[in-house]
Formats: C-alpha cells, sequence, structure tokens
C-alpha cells in the first residue's frame, strides 16, 4: 500500500513538472536533430520526481541507466536516430522542391 502511494506520489509530481514545460516545434524548423533531447528530458524529470520521493529507488535508476547494456543501447538509438533525422530532411527538401516544381511552377 506504501509502495502504491509513493508511485502515485511519483506520478503526479512527474506530471505536474512537464506537462507545463511542453513545447512543441515545426517539423519544418532546421534544428530537428535534438530527437534525444525528449526522452533525456522525460528520464531527468522522472528521476527527481523520484529522487524526492524515494532517494534511494532513485540511486537504482542512475545505477541502472549507467549499466553498460542501457549505455550501448542509447548509443545506438542516437546513431539510428541521428541517420533517420538526416533522411527525415533529405525527404522534407524534395517535398518541397517538388512542391515549389510541380505544383506552384517556380
Amino acid at each position: 500500500m506504501l509502495q502504491s502511494r509513493a508511485l502515485v506520489i511519483a506520478l503526479i509530481l512527474l506530471l505536474s513538472t512537464t506537462l507545463p514545460e511542453v513545447q512543441s516545434k515545426s517539423i519544418f524548423e532546421k534544428d530537428r536533430r535534438d530527437l534525444l533531447a525528449i526522452p533525456e528530458a522525460i528520464a531527468s524529470y522522472f528521476y527527481e520526481a523520484v529522487n524526492k520521493v524515494s532517494p534511494k529507488i532513485s540511486q537504482f535508476l542512475l545505477d541502472t541507466v549507467q549499466s553498460p547494456s542501457v549505455v550501448a543501447a542509447r548509443q545506438r538509438f542516437a546513431k539510428e536516430a541521428a541517420r533517420v533525422s538526416i533522411m527525415f530532411e533529405q525527404l522534407i527538401e524534395k517535398i518541397k522542391n517538388l512542391w515549389y516544381t510541380r505544383v506552384l511552377g517556380y
């Protein structure tokens, strides 16, 4: 019962700190390569919320995140996210080019 209350409090703290700070960006902005900024911010807010409730659990989370398998997975995800981001930028440029040449006739 006490653990479920702590979890509810942690989730309330997490949501109360993250929801007002949500900012949206256009997909046409040039600096879209910050795909990992959102998961990193969520993890940071979650860690801070858990740390307020239970420092012991937050230390466990920190040790888990710094384990070699998680670090390797994050590096692979970062590499693939960068590759997908570049491909997406190229696709947007091709769509813009087609729009301007074929549809608008520039």
